[in-house]
């Protein structure tokens, strides 16, 4: 205890001998009173004039008798204006405004009832011959300007309120001769929307009084958490039927209690049931993050801040500047004598310039109280006005300069003599009031025309428990509505970093942001801030976090695993330079090759019995065929340009016809060369004259009919395929019409398969160097390799299918010259013995004994 004596001395010598420089931290002793001690009075001021420099002598009496822990701050603001005005030389020169203070009328009212004559209750001259009023300042509750304001209409006298807006006084009809002082400040609901906002808070609740106060609130804070996004997870409205609210509050605790919402909005009337409501969240220690206005976080509760916790309060106050020389006055008007001289920490907050360098912490949480009362002891104090007293201090002023500007229209009602009291029409001074504009003596422009006023600023201060029994305030940003949009708030981080780390508290979200990948996908039934998190569908991205819809990349980009970045495609197709194509090339020169030297070979020995068997000109056509074959698939390898597209199908086509043609032709010839054999049959012209030769061209000519209404229709084309592949765009050959191009498939493998069927039926016809075995199984391999080709071709994607092409080109091709043409070389090269004349007579002598 003798530390905290030993402060609060300290704060009472600082009036007297310290002075204001640099930015500003607050303090303020914790009121250790009852209940009762947390709700404001009333005070009326009636100003009157008297011409000459004259004393306020109602001062002495009230600082004796009236004067209030709850009402010492808008007094001593009163007096503070009147002591400018009348020292001011330019404004009311040789008047003096004095003033009647009366508080604790609404007290007074409901002991007194109206049993009490008017005229004693609200003084006038009525009957007992009293001083006439000027104007009555009524406030700062509204209650009490609604319940006795309409006497003041009765006596015919103006009321300026000069407590906080309030919608319920500003109707004409109701109150015509009453004007608020106050500005209305519509854009409280928005200041506190930003801010939660500015920490990425989208799930709150709410707690209003069921006043006019608290809904107009709830109307604006409704308008403008549609347009930014946020939610409310519960919106409490505190009823003042004591029956409703006993009935409600553990409703209102449960879902409190329950909801994931850990910021926490209160607004309304702090003298309704409201405050009893928190005082039972204060009792359950409930740990939110209070956001409110300044008046709740001067509410204690059993020594402690009513919305103190762990967190903190985040306040909004009107913004005002301090009035200058207000310590000096305060050093004069309160004497010794005074017994409430130090408790001047206990009625407002006090201000210092704070250092917050010279903590040497890094946040207020890491700093012990020795290091924090060493801290606070190197600075000095002064009491702060409080946004109410700064209004009455401005009200002040405004009727002195409507009064100025009445009296400079009619000079002649100024009297000669000194002391007299001096009565002019209130109605005619409140006109020119209406329209007043002035600068006061801080510095700030004060419109009292409120068509033309415009919204105030706000202060945000916040407010923690800094010692046992001590509050701290430290103003970490403002907002003002006249700036653009985003830049009218203003957080300062290393503030809030110097009190606590906000962003090491989890946030207050109904749901976790969707990261970069995903996109909301929203509950059924619950609200927009709650949703669940989707990746986005296939090529499709999110670059942001919480983004409603997923953007499509572009043709030629496509989406990365993570699907938050579209990536540019790369061009590919089946290329000398890639490893498959380079093999495929390999193979096909190898194959074209291997093939030109059988050719050789065949032409070296065409007058052996194995070459002129079964028409050794066929034989030289199907491997020219087979070379040409071989070729033509590099025509399916490199960049695709036009040509190549037209020439690769078509050559490949007629190619084809050729040497399944010719094995036809081959495998015909073999059964006339067996039947010519059998005495009596007539095959022997058929055999001779060449017939079997025709077949080679009678197929071809019906293949190039094919491929030129082909070419004429619907030619091949270059086509660049962006979604056949991802991460690709593949440049292929369009097949054009593929109806045309399946018949010449299918025409080809008729052939295909009409020289598989005969060469399999004369596969064991006894001839010597009969070929129909292997041209039976060549046949099967061609087959084999076309019909695997289709499904295999349709289910690749990409390069991948021009190689399976290329591929069943070469293999299909491969398999005719190993299965005919390679078990001819063994024995024209490694069996010279079998390849003989001599071996054939022999044969052909066993063949005719066997019939």
């Amino acid at each position: 205890m003798l530390n905290f004596t030993l402060f609060f001395f300290v704060l009472g010598l600082s009036f007297i001998f310290c002075s204001l420089a640099g930015p500003r931290c607050l303090v303020r002793k914790k009121d250790m009173g009852s209940w009762a001690n947390d709700k404001d009075i009333d005070c009326f001021f009636y100003i009157y004039t008297k011409h000459g420099h004259m004393k306020n002598e109602d001062f002495n009496r009230t600082l004796d008798k009236k004067m209030t822990t709850k009402n010492i701050h808008l007094i001593l603001c009163l007096y503070f204006a009147l002591e400018d005005i009348n020292k001011n030389p330019h404004i009311l020169p040789n008047i003096s405004l004095l003033v009647k203070v009366e508080c604790s009328l609404m007290d007074d009212w409901r002991k007194n009832s109206l049993s009490t004559k008017i005229g004693e209750f609200l003084p006038n001259y009525y009957c007992l011959n009293q001083r006439r009023y000027l104007i009555v300042l009524t406030g700062p509750i509204w209650l009490s300007s609604v319940m006795l304001g309409p006497l003041l209409y009765i006596i015919n006298r103006p009321e300026l309120y000069y407590g906080p807006f309030h919608p319920l006084l500003s109707s004409h009809e109701q109150f015509p001769n009453l004007y608020q002082m106050a500005p209305k400040g519509t854009s409280l609901a928005l200041a506190m929307v930003s801010f939660v906002v500015h920490f990425s808070w989208n799930w709150v609740g709410v707690i209003i009084s069921d006043d006019d106060l608290g809904l107009e609130f709830l109307l604006e804070l409704r308008k403008e958490v549609r347009r930014i996004s946020v939610c409310l997870a519960f919106v409490h409205i505190i009823v003042e039927d004591k029956i409703l609210f006993q009935k409600n509050a553990n409703i209102y605790y449960n879902e409190i209690t329950m909801s994931s919402a850990k910021v926490v909005i209160i607004h309304g009337d702090k003298d309704s049931h409201l405050q009893l409501n928190l005082r039972l969240y204060k009792l359950a220690n409930l740990q939110r993050i209070w956001v409110t206005t300044l008046q709740w976080d001067l509410i204690t509760h059993n020594d402690r801040f009513l919305l103190n916790s762990f967190y903190g309060t985040f306040t909004f106050l009107n913004h005002h500047s301090e009035l200058s020389g207000f310590k000096t006055f305060i050093n004069k008007a309160i004497p010794s004598k005074y017994t409430n001289c130090i408790s001047l920490s206990t009625l407002s907050w006090i201000y210092f310039n704070c250092s917050l360098s010279s903590l040497h912490c890094e946040n207020m949480k890491n700093c012990s109280t020795e290091t924090l009362f060493h801290w606070l002891f190197q600075h000095s104090f002064e009491i702060s006005v409080g946004s109410t007293g700064y209004v009455l201090y401005n009200t002040v002023h405004a009727v002195a300069h409507a009064l100025h500007k009445m009296l400079l229209q009619e000079v002649n009602i100024w009297p000669k003599n000194s002391g007299k009291i001096m009565e002019f029409d209130p109605w005619k001074m409140v006109h020119f009031l209406k329209n007043i504009q002035f600068i006061n003596p801080v510095g700030d422009e004060v419109n009292m025309n409120q068509k033309e006023n415009q919204d105030v600023e706000y202060d945000i201060g916040y407010i923690m428990e800094f010692l046992p029994h001590i509050g701290f305030m430290l103003k970490i940003g403002k907002f003002s509505k006249h700036l653009p949009r985003g830049q009218q708030l203003y957080v300062s981080e290393e503030m809030i970093e110097w009190n606590i780390n906000l962003r090491q508290i989890s946030p207050s979200i109904c749901s976790m942001p969707c990261t970069p990948g995903f996109r909301k996908s929203p509950q059924s039934g619950k609200a927009v801030c709650c949703f669940d998190c989707t990746p986005c569908p296939e090529n499709e991205i999110s670059n942001m976090t919480d983004m409603n819809h997923c953007v499509k990349c572009s043709d030629d980009q496509y989406a990365n695993l993570g699907r938050n970045h579209c990536l540019r495609k790369v061009v590919t197709f089946l290329s000398y330079e890639d490893p498959l194509g380079m093999s495929l090339a390999c193979l096909a020169l190898f194959f074209s090759v291997l093939t030109a030297i059988v050719l050789g070979v065949f032409l070296k020995h065409k007058d052996t019995p194995t070459v002129k068997a079964n028409n050794r000109a066929l034989s030289y056509v199907l491997l020219i065929s087979l070379i040409c074959s071989f070729l033509c698939s590099l025509l399916f390898i490199g960049h695709p340009n036009i040509i190549t597209c037209i020439l690769q199908q078509t050559i490949f086509a007629v190619v084809f016809t050729v040497a399944a043609s010719t094995v036809l032709a081959k495998t015909v010839t073999v059964v006339l060369a067996f039947k010519i054999t059998t005495p009596g049959r007539r095959m022997r012209k058929l055999l001779v004259s060449g017939a079997p030769n025709f077949i080679i061209p009678i197929c071809t000519m019906i293949q190039l009919i094919l491929c030129g209404i082909w070419l004429g229709i619907s030619p091949p084309f270059v086509e660049a395929d962006m979604y056949i592949e991802k991460g690709y765009i593949l440049i292929i050959c369009n097949k054009g019409s593929i109806i045309i191009f399946y018949c010449v498939l299918g025409y080809l493998g008729f052939i295909a398969m009409g020289s598989f069927t005969v060469a399999f039926l004369a596969r064991n016809l006894p001839d010597t160097f009969n070929e129909a075995k292997f041209l039976t199984f060549s046949m099967f391999v061609f087959c084999s390799v076309w019909i695997t080709f289709l499904p295999v071709y349709h289910s690749t994607k990409g390069k991948a299918m021009v190689a399976v092409e290329v591929f069943c080109i070469l293999a299909s091709s491969a398999g005719l010259l190993f299965c005919i043409f390679v078990p001819k070389c063994f024995i024209i090269l490694l069996r010279p013995k079998k390849n003989s004349f001599e071996q054939f007579r022999n044969m052909h002598f066993k063949i005719e004994s066997t019939h």
